[in-house]
């Protein structure tokens, strides 16, 4: 039975090498996506060590909820002396860090865009705690002058500077524009820099750009002597150390570096995932088509063996075999590419920012081992059913060419998926009436539910399309359409398990335009509400920008009401939550925010909170909270409840709050009014005057902004279609191979029709028709509960923003063509290879 396994393997290159290509594909996306996301792991992992030092001394921090926050704290130089003194501490060295200055190219555009951030520092030659310095100058010298600065490699080649060139940079700070002379090449001592860019001045220049000339520091490295633990060294460090601030050793920076980090990356790792699961899973409908086909094609080479004494167990086996050696090979393949494909990965997102070209991919024994498993066991799984199917055959009964699946399994499936739908609409209704992240994974596994019931009950399902396309093929193709349709018909479990794989994917295609279109909308019908202001000022970086800017827009004779809002991050009483700067007498001048109770007049020790704020955490009016910043908490009474809106987040204090968090000031938006009797167009004039010199800051009217944000949607979108895509792609093989696998089936069959009349032309139209009817099949099944789980899930997300349902039909009648389209290029070698049959040989096909 061995020698036999083998042999029907190598008689059936062609055909199974169709299944192996269904398990590279998926299996190159699961790897692919491991080996990128532990690429990028091991990027950030090196960035941390080769930067942190044995022991840094920095402000504490009362929140891990700190993003986009300037703190303003810092700590005296006089302790960075203090701290050289201390018995082992090799050395001691102040760090000045900014975070929002970004380098401009030769054409005064931001390097980097909106991707990895530019980091500031001043130069200094402290080792990291691996042993080696975190920076060295790599060409040319340190700066050591107001106007001379250094970068990394990369990034001056990037912004196509050479050593000797004034480089350009913007920043949020008081000094919106600074330029200085290029006088080295830094190198990181981590290795890749993840995209990101760093600039070095001197200590004196960081400290006047940074610090408004303070003679302080952010943070301070202390690199042990030698012999000496980091746990040793902070212990004497915090001795040393007043209160307020805190001593932690390198391991814990980079600890709580990966703790920040991980959960990113986790997600990414997961959606990455999930896409090369839909292409497994699609793959999967492919192997078991192609199994199931192979098993009917051999059913009187099957019955001989059992004629000649194999058992059913032994067949059973044989099958399992070829389907073993077939995920084995797939998976060995897909593995390779799965490399390929993390490369190219790479590359694309080095496009956006995230630049990992420095560090190189790593291939983990986990991955190789994920890999395998998801391989074989897919395509053993697949192969399972068709297995027992063979073992089945009677010696005697399957010596008739009879290969149809008998009733009593459709029956079966039908009944299966009656009650898994049954059990998938339940799941939906009490998603649906569920809140909070509960109900979106019932809904989630309510709507895969439902898709697998439809994959179950597509034989019955599809018969209905197909009739229809039948009634339109027979006028337009005559006898040539009804062969087609009857064909499709023939066995429609395996048309409608073929459609099932195409179905899968444009189910999940439809339903990402339906929510993309939905939240386009959404976020259209938000802004012409609530964008009262005639512009609105802001960054594109979502790092703010220099208050001065808008001090000077207040200044013009073009501009009336003017507010400015600056965005904080911290907790309230305990929880995360988003908090907006800004002086309520500016936005009332400009802004109706629509009141639940109290006012939005919230002065010193006052704060006024959104409405869904206030039910989470079930506050009112005149209740005491508690804000908590990097700095300190702050005790203040809710004067307000305004009902949610964009324009400023979930809690809303005066700017003194801010201030006294120590938080430097930056303005996120300003929104400006036009003057009485000034035009709208003499306004945006006057505005972009202010801002000609400034890239950070864009101006923008009520449809601008829509476009920008209907910009960033779309943009996604176009990320998940292409990760949809190699579903897609796999789909279409799957056609392929069932319409090969049914042209050798009826070999005979053809070589009749040809015999009668039918021309090599009307046989390739035949087989293109059946094509096509495979490709509506699964186009109109996928619309259909596409259009159905969008509407669902739309429904589902209505308090995450998604709050109108917007159906582009336009789009979806392109997908039906689109599916006819692709079913008639993948008929093109199955029909060629029909149409080139001899007819005598395939009369005397048994």
């Amino acid at each position: 039975m061995l020698r036999v396994t083998f042999r029907n393997l190598l008689a059936r290159k062609v055909r199974l090498a169709l299944s192996a290509l269904a398990i590279v594909l998926g299996v190159a996306f699961v790897a692919g996506s491991l080996i990128f996301t532990d690429t990028m792991r091991a990027s950030f992992d090196g960035i941390v060590e080769g930067s942190s030092p044995d022991v840094t001394v920095r402000p504490v921090s009362e929140t891990d909820n700190t993003f986009g926050s300037v703190d303003a704290r810092t700590i005296p130089a006089s302790l960075v002396a203090e701290l050289r003194d201390v018995p082992d501490a090799e050395r001691a060295d102040g760090s000045v860090q900014g975070q929002d200055l970004f380098l401009l190219d030769s054409d005064d555009k931001i390097v980097g865009g909106q991707g990895a951030p530019t980091l500031s520092f001043n130069y200094d030659d402290a080792p990291a705690m691996t042993g080696e310095p975190a920076v060295t100058i790599s060409e040319g010298k340190a700066p050591s002058g107001p106007d001379e600065v250094a970068v990394d490699e990369s990034t001056a080649d990037r912004a196509g500077y050479e050593i000797g060139d004034t480089v350009s940079m913007t920043s949020a700070g008081e000094r919106s524009r600074l330029s200085a002379k290029l006088v080295g090449l830094a190198e990181f001592g981590g290795g890749g820099l993840a995209g990101a860019s760093l600039v070095f001045f001197d200590t004196s220049t960081a400290q006047q750009i940074f610090l408004n000339g303070r003679n302080a520091f952010n943070t301070v490295s202390v690199t042990a002597a030698p012999g000496v633990s980091q746990d040793e060294l902070r212990d004497e460090v915090a001795a040393a150390i007043p209160d307020g601030l805190e001593a932690v050793t390198g391991d814990t920076v980079s600890d709580e570096t990966q703790d920040a980090i991980g959960p990113f990356l986790d997600i990414f790792s997961s959606i990455l995932l999930v896409f090369a699961a839909i292409a497994v899973v699609v793959g999967t409908f492919l192997i078991v088509n192609t199994f199931s086909i192979l098993v009917a094609q051999r059913s009187r080479e099957l019955a001989l063996l059992r004629a000649l004494g194999a058992s059913r167990r032994q067949v059973t086996r044989s099958v399992l075999l070829e389907a073993v050696v077939v995920g084995f090979i797939g998976s060995t393949i897909g593995l390779l590419i799965g490399w390929a494909l993390a490369a190219l990965l790479r590359a694309l997102f080095a496009l956006i920012g995230l630049d990992l070209s420095e560090t190189p991919l790593v291939f983990s024994a986990s991955t190789v081992v994920v890999s395998y498993l998801v391989g074989m066991i897919v395509t053993v799984v697949a192969a399972y059913l068709p297995a027992r199917r063979a073992s089945r055959i009677a010696p005697v009964a399957a010596l008739r060419d009879d290969v149809a699946l008998p009733e009593s399994a459709i029956h079966v499936r039908v009944i299966v998926g009656c009650v898994l739908g049954a059990a998938s609409v339940a799941l939906l209704v009490v998603g649906l009436l569920s809140e909070g992240t509960s109900g979106l994974i019932e809904v989630g596994a309510g709507v895969f539910g439902l898709l697998m019931t439809a994959a179950l009950l597509s034989p019955v399902l599809g018969v209905p399309v197909l009739r229809a396309l039948g009634l339109a093929y027979r006028p337009m193709f005559r006898m040539v359409g009804r062969l087609a349709t009857q064909n499709s018909l023939r066995n429609p479990r395996r048309t409608a398990a073929t459609a099932s794989a195409l179905m899968i994917g444009l189910a999940l295609v439809t339903t990402i335009s339906i929510l993309g279109a939905s939240l386009n909308t959404s976020i259209e019908k938000s802004v012409k509400e609530e964008f009262q202001a005639d512009f609105l000022l802001s960054n594109p970086t979502f790092t703010g920008f220099s208050p001065q800017i808008t001090d000077d827009v207040r200044k013009l004779d073009e501009a009336g009401a003017v507010a400015a809002t600056q965005i904080a991050f911290g907790d309230l009483d305990g929880d995360a939550a988003t908090i907006t700067g800004a002086e309520t007498a500016e936005l009332d001048q400009i802004y109706d925010f629509p009141m639940v109770s109290g006012s939005m007049e919230v002065g010193s020790g006052e704060v006024a909170v959104s409405e869904s704020t206030a039910d989470d955490r079930n506050l009112s009016v005149g209740d005491r909270v508690t804000l908590t910043f990097q700095s300190g908490k702050q005790r203040a009474e809710i004067a307000g409840i305004y009902e949610d809106s964009n324009v400023i987040g979930g809690v809303l204090v005066p700017y003194s709050a801010l201030r006294g968090a120590d938080i430097e000031r930056r303005d996120f938006t300003t929104s400006v009014n036009a003057a009485e009797g000034v035009s709208a167009s003499d306004l945006e004039s006057a505005l972009d005057r202010v801002v000609e010199d400034e890239p950070l800051v864009t101006v923008q009217d009520q449809a601008d902004f829509i476009d920008t944000q209907r910009a960033q949607v779309d943009q996604l979108l176009l990320l998940v279609y292409a990760l949809l895509a190699l579903a897609i792609v796999i789909a279409v093989l799957g056609i392929i191979n069932t319409l090969a696998l049914s042209v050798i089936e009826r070999t005979r069959e053809i070589g009749l029709l040809r015999a009668v009349g039918l021309t090599r032309r009307q046989l390739r139209r035949m087989v293109r028709l059946e094509s096509v009817a495979i490709a509506v099949l699964g186009a109109v099944l996928g619309i259909v509960m596409g259009v159905a789980f969008g509407i669902v899930l739309q429904r589902a997300m209505v308090d995450q923003g998604f709050t109108a349902l917007s159906i582009p039909v336009t789009q979806l009648v392109l997908f039906v063509v689109i599916a006819a389209v692709v079913g008639v290029f993948a008929a093109v070698l199955p029909a060629r290879r029909a149409a080139r049959l001899d007819v005598l040989t395939a009369i005397a096909e048994e």
